[in-house]
């Protein structure tokens, strides 16, 4: 009987636990490409861009460690960031050129999970910190006679922290939502790693709540931080705009260009990536847009901040001895 339900898919909730426990023997990441002959090329190029993340993103964290100039709200927010950038991508592609490496597809269901559990994890983490950082911003520009008082580091330490809380029971509740449900034996996911959607699809029972609350997921850790996000710039737009000096806009402005552009880059390729999974037949080109937030993004940030900022090209300078551009 034993034999018969690991060998044989089922749909019966009866056989739900069996199907989790032992059912299961694996899930299958088929990758951005099945070709053999792009596997060297995307195994380099994937291999190169995350220790470009891993670098940069540890040069911005010792950069700001190293500093007591830049012992400051921005920058302790900022080497928040680059740490949850160095786990996000961490969840995902070294798994990704493991499996490359060793020819094979296979992640086990555990895995799988705890893949999805910690990637979930660190990407609404990393959203809440860009509304954090814009909440910064916010009150640098509007409010600057009473910035220190303000953003003291107690309110800083506990915006990270409430961030990750909330993060982290979002990431448990839609790991634990995909534990009640029954898949076949041998699931095949079109990606290169255990995205929660693609999983939720290839189940085999009824994923209708799976679906309310990733929906319910999607609007608190894509809607309420964008929307914190816009008010915050839209309240330092009229800001700016006050000011009479053009070169008092332009030295107000500049704060926030660094942190704006890296939120473009985040939201943009979200709805890229929505965009491409809402269309049909193509889950191969939602994984080839999910690879823009997921390595892209995390990859980008350090240059994106380094190059735009005089402080942090300094502190860079006197770590490595090498002049940043």
């Amino acid at each position: 009987m034993e034999t018969f339900i690991l060998e044989t898919p089922t749909r019966h909730h009866h056989h739900m636990e069996a199907d989790n426990d032992t059912g299961i023997s694996e899930f299958l990441l088929l990758g951005l490409s099945e070709e053999p002959e792009l596997q060297p090329i995307i195994y380099r190029l994937f291999l190169c861009m995350y220790l470009i993340t891993v670098l940069g993103n540890l040069l911005i964290i010792l950069a700001v460690s190293s500093d007591s100039h830049l012992h400051t709200p921005m920058y302790f927010f900022l080497s928040s960031l680059s740490f949850v950038d160095i786990c996000f991508t961490s969840t995902t592609i070294p798994k990704m050129l493991w499996n490359i490496q060793t020819q094979s597809q296979v992640i086990t269901y555990a895995g799988c999970l705890t893949q999805m559990y910690f990637f979930i994890l660190f990407g609404g983490w990393d959203d809440f910190l860009l509304a954090v950082m814009a909440y910064d911003r916010f009150v640098a520009i509007c409010h600057p006679l009473h910035y220190t008082v303000i953003m003291n580091p107690r309110l800083c330490g506990l915006l990270v922290l409430v961030s990750w809380v909330i993060s982290v029971l979002n990431s448990l509740l839609q790991s634990l939502m995909v534990l009640r449900l029954s898949f076949h034996t041998k699931v095949e996911i079109p990606h290169f790693f255990c995205e929660l959607n693609q999983v939720v699809g290839q189940a085999c029972s009824d994923t209708f709540l799976n679906d309310m609350v990733m929906n319910f997921g999607i609007l608190l850790l894509g809607g309420s931080p964008l929307a914190g996000i816009l008010y915050s710039y839209s309240k330092i737009v009229s800001s700016i705009r006050r000011i009479s000096s053009a070169q008092g806009k332009y030295k107000a402005f500049s704060t926030c260009a660094s942190h704006l552009s890296v939120v473009s880059l985040f939201y943009c390729t979200l709805l890229g990536v929505y965009l491409s999974s809402a269309a049909p037949q193509s889950s191969h080109s939602s994984a080839v847009a999910s690879v823009m937030y997921t390595v892209v993004t995390p990859m980008l940030n350090p240059f994106i901040y380094s190059l735009r900022n005089r402080d942090i090209k300094r502190a860079l300078k006197r770590i490595t001895g090498v002049p940043v551009m």
